[in-house]
């Protein structure tokens, strides 16, 4: 583990937070103005919504195991800030990992048990089939989502996150690597439970997931859930565009435009596309997105070895 600064250590951290804070809260307003569409105030609408949250009783249901649904509400929101600490801001991460691609990869693991226990924990109907559809999403997203990280890896000969970014310099990955970005940003969205791929906490199951959070516990789950959009929308950037790389502009700024395009693309999708039957997903999964992530990964193996 290569080690920050010590006048850096104080500040990434903190840098970090407020980064995919304001990430978030901008999802979350992009989100509100999507939704609410032509009608006035639809950016007010988060705002509005956590001063609602924040005041509402918490709904109880009948002998709810409280730890495993606080450990997952909670961990959504911890997962995703673990999986930000690899990313570089500008030219370093908070936490520069050997293994940093590998670390990335294991927090989503992660997120599937946090929607897991809040599912589980609840004891109520409508949630569990969500967490039972996130495990079945999960099962149909990860290999894909994992061979386009590889990919990623082994065009940079490294698992570290600032190697992928410096191996970038002659040429973005996203250009000889496409599918392997188009593979990651579905992959990704899977992973958010995001738009099309909202089957997890979709309408037709009451919400599924979150059908029976309320108050603090609900607003934690949406800021986990927003945090875990913005976090693999930042991703993409030092994985497939070059990461702070761009002229004029400093490299944190570069990385920050970067981001916010993959963000408001992956917020827009969530309501260009209609959600996705589990059952399609995964025939789109094992017959077109793992066989074309493959592929991808055989071409770049060619080159590079």
């Amino acid at each position: 583990m290569r080690f920050p600064m010590r006048e850096a250590a104080a500040w990434t951290p903190v840098a970090l937070l407020g980064a995919l804070g304001a990430l978030a809260l901008g999802a979350a307003v992009l989100d509100g103005v999507l939704v609410a569409g032509p009608r006035r105030g639809g950016a007010a609408d988060p705002f509005r919504e956590v001063a609602r949250l924040l005041v509402q009783q918490r709904r109880r249901t009948l002998l709810a195991d409280t730890l495993l649904v606080r450990t997952g509400v909670y961990g959504l929101l911890l997962v995703a800030v673990l999986a930000g600490v690899v990313l570089p801001l500008g030219d370093r991460p908070v936490a520069d990992l050997a293994a940093g691609v590998v670390w990335f990869n294991a927090m989503e693991v992660c997120a599937w048990g946090a929607l897991w226990l809040t599912g589980w924990g609840v004891n109520s109907v409508y949630p569990l089939v969500g967490g039972y559809r996130f495990v079945a999403q999960g099962v149909a997203y990860e290999l894909p989502h994992m061979f386009a990280l590889i990919t990623a890896a082994l065009g940079a000969g490294s698992l570290r996150v600032g190697d992928v970014v410096a191996a970038q310099r002659g040429l973005w990955f996203a250009v000889w690597m496409p599918v392997a970005l188009a593979v990651y940003l579905v992959s990704a969205v899977a992973m958010a439970f995001w738009g099309p791929m909202d089957g997890p906490v979709a309408p037709d199951i009451a919400g599924g997931v979150r059908a029976e959070l309320s108050g603090p516990d609900r607003l934690v789950f949406q800021a986990g859930r927003y945090t875990l959009l913005a976090v693999v929308a930042a991703a993409a950037v030092p994985l497939f565009l070059g990461g702070g790389a761009g002229p004029v502009l400093p490299p944190w700024l570069w990385t920050s435009l970067k981001t916010v395009a993959v963000l408001a693309l992956l917020v827009w999708i969530g309501y260009g596309l209609p959600t996705v039957r589990m059952d399609r997903f995964m025939w789109l999964s094992w017959l077109v997105l793992i066989p074309a992530a493959l592929l991808q990964l055989l071409v770049v193996a060619i080159v590079v070895l």
